[in-house]
C-alpha cells in the first residue's frame, strides 16, 4: 500500500535529505495528504517550518500494515487552505496548533481556537461550545485541582447529571520546549527531553536519541539498545501498576489501591537499580546509554522483578474478582472503535477499542527489531477495557523482561556520533507507556535543528476523553479521566 505513495518513504528511526521530501502547493498538498489517509495511512505529525515570511507544512504519516513511514511538505505558504479536519477528524488538533503557531487558517475547521496560547486572559480560553436548553447547565472544573494533579480546565454542558458535551482547555503547563530546541542540540537538550513528560522520561529520551542518531547516519551499540528496551518496559510496568491502583482508589477498592501504590515503587526501584534514578533520568543519551548493567545487578534485577510481578498479579486478581469494581468499570466512558480510528487515537486507549496499534509491532526500531513485544488488545472501549489492557501489558511486559534479561548483547554501551547531516529530516517513533511518541527533527545547512517537533500520545488522545464523557453521569468524570491518565505537560510543549 505504501509503495505507491507520492510521499518520501522511510523506516522508523531513519532520515531523508530535506531536498528529497516531495513538495506541492498547499491546496494540492492538503488533497494528497487526504488521499493518503483515505488509503489507510495515519497522521503522526502535521506542523509548520518557518521560511521567511511564509511557512512550509510538513506531514508525517504512518502505513502501519506496511511498517513504513512517509513524509511530504508544502511549498512556502501563507494565509489559509481548505481544512483537512472536515474530511479527516484526526487532523483537528494539529490544524488548530498550526494556526496558533504560524497563522495558517484551515478554512472550514469546525472549532478553530487556541490549544495552548493565551486568549481572553488565560491559556486556551477562547469561546467554549455551549448547548442551549432550559434544563441545560454548565459546570466548570479546574484548572486548579485537588492534590498534586497538573492544571487543566474542563467545561461540561449537562442536562441534570448527564454530560452532553465536554470541552477540555489546556496550556497551563506550556514551557516553550519546542521553541527552545531551535538551534540545538545543546548541552542541556537531553535533559529537556527527559522532562517533556516526566513519567515518560525513557520514552522521550529514547525518541530524541534515535532522531539524533538517524541524523548522524548511525545507531547506538546493540547493548545500549538492549538497555533502552529494558528501561522502557520498566517504565511501562511502573505506570500501569500505578494507574490500576489509582483506578481502584477511584471506586473505593482499597486492597488493590494500597498494594499497587507500593508495587509501583518496586518497579521504579528496578529502574533506579539500572541507572541510579527511579525515573530513568541520565540513562539514555544520543550514541547509547550512560550506565551499564553488570552481572551481579542483573541477577538482583531478575530476582526483584519476579517478586514485583507476583505481587502485582495478586493485587490485580483482587480487582477483577470484585463484582463492585466490574459494575463501576463496565459500560462507563465508552469510546467506539470507529471513533478511535477516525480521531487517530494511539496507545493503550486505541488498543482498548480493539485497534491493533503499537509502535513496537508496527514500526519496530532498536532492540525491538530483534525481539518482538506482543500487543495487548481488548475490545469495548470503556473503563474496564482500558484497565484490562493495562493488566495485559503488565503480564506481557513482565514476560518480555524475563526473556530479555538473560539475552543481553555484549560490547560497548556508548559511541561517539559523527556530526549531524545538514539539510536532513529524521523521524523516530517510540511506544511509550501511554502510546506513540513521535519526534521529528529538521536540520539546517549548519547541521543544527532548524525545527524540532514533538507529538506526545496525549496530543492525540485528549479528544478521546471528551468523547468518553458524552452520555455519562458527571460523577463518572474522575474514573474516566484516570482510565486515560493523559499528560498535561506532555501536551503543553
Amino acid at each position: 500500500m505504501s509503495s505507491s505513495s507520492p510521499f518520501a518513504l522511510l523506516a522508523n528511526a531513519t532520515s531523508v535529505p530535506w531536498g528529497d521530501v516531495p513538495e506541492w502547493p498547499m491546496p494540492e498538498f492538503r488533497n494528497i495528504t487526504a488521499a493518503e489517509l483515505d488509503r489507510g495511512a495515519r497522521l503522526c505529525a502535521w506542523f509548520g517550518v518557518p521560511e521567511g515570511d511564509a511557512t512550509r507544512v510538513v506531514a508525517v504519516i504512518a502505513f502501519d500494515a506496511d511498517n513504513t513511514l512517509a513524509v511530504g511538505r508544502s511549498a512556502p505558504t501563507s494565509g489559509g487552505y481548505p481544512a483537512l479536519t472536515t474530511s479527516h477528524p484526526q487532523a483537528h488538533m494539529f490544524e488548530r496548533e498550526l494556526w496558533e503557531q504560524h497563522g495558517l487558517d484551515p478554512k472550514g475547521h469546525p472549532w478553530l481556537k487556541p490549544v495552548r496560547g493565551s486568549a481572553g486572559g488565560a491559556p486556551a480560553m477562547a469561546d467554549f461550545f455551549r448547548v442551549d436548553g432550559r434544563e441545560v447547565h454548565e459546570v466548570a472544573v479546574g484548572p486548579v485541582h485537588a492534590g498534586i494533579i497538573e492544571p487543566g480546565h474542563f467545561r461540561f454542558q449537562c442536562a441534570g447529571e448527564e454530560v452532553l458535551h465536554l470541552e477540555i482547555a489546556l496550556g497551563y503547563q506550556h514551557r516553550g520546549i519546542e521553541r527552545a530546541l531551535h538551534g540545538g542540540p545543546r548541552r542541556g537538550t537531553a535533559s529537556q527531553m527527559e522532562v517533556v513528560a516526566g513519567d515518560s522520561t525513557i520514552g522521550h529520551a529514547t525518541a530524541y536519541a534515535s532522531v539524533t542518531e538517524a541524523l548522524s547516519q548511525s545507531e547506538a551499540p546493540l547493548r545500549a539498545q538492549w538497555l533502552r528496551a529494558l528501561a522502557l518496559e520498566l517504565e511501562r510496568l511502573a505506570n500501569h501498576t500505578g494507574d490500576l491502583g489509582a483506578l481502584a482508589n477511584d471506586v473505593a477498592f482499597l486492597p488493590t489501591a494500597s498494594a499497587c501504590g507500593r508495587i509501583r515503587g518496586d518497579f521504579l526501584n528496578l529502574t533506579a537499580l539500572l541507572c541510579g534514578n527511579r525515573f530513568g533520568r541520565g540513562l539514555v543519551r544520543p550514541g547509547g546509554c550512560r550506565h551499564d548493567l553488570e552481572a551481579p545487578r542483573l541477577a538482583r534485577m531478575a530476582e526483584r522483578l519476579e517478586t514485583a510481578l507476583a505481587d502485582v498479579e495478586q493485587a490485580t486478581a483482587w480487582l477483577w474478582d470484585a463484582a463492585s469494581v466490574r459494575g463501576r468499570f463496565e459500560n462507563v466512558g465508552t469510546v467506539f472503535d470507529r471513533q478511535a480510528s477516525d480521531l487517530g487515537l494511539v496507545g493503550l486507549t486505541a488498543r482498548a477499542c480493539g485497534l491493533v496499534r503499537d509502535v513496537r509491532y508496527d514500526h519496530p526500531a532498536g532492540w525491538y527489531r530483534l525481539s518482538q513485544a506482543p500487543v495487548a488488545v481488548w475490545p469495548g472501549g470503556d473503563v474496564f477495557a482500558r484497565a484490562r489492557v493495562r493488566w495485559l501489558e503488565l503480564q506481557r511486559s513482565g514476560e518480555y523482561l524475563r526473556e530479555q534479561l538473560p539475552a543481553s548483547a555484549e560490547g560497548a554501551i556508548m559511541q561517539e556520533l559523527p556530526p549531524s547531516c545538514p539539510e536532513t529530516l529524521a523521524v523516530a517513533l517510540v511506544e511509550g507507556w501511554r502510546g506513540e511518541i513521535c519526534h521529528v527533527a529538521i536540520t539546517g545547512a549548519d547541521g543544527l535543528f532548524r525545527r524540532y517537533k514533538i507529538v506526545d500520545p496525549s496530543f492525540h488522545n485528549w479528544i478521546g476523553l471528551a468523547l468518553a464523557l458524552r452520555g455519562q453521569a458527571i460523577s463518572d468524570f474522575p474514573i474516566c479521566n484516570k482510565s486515560f491518565n493523559l499528560s498535561y505537560c506532555g501536551f503543553d510543549l
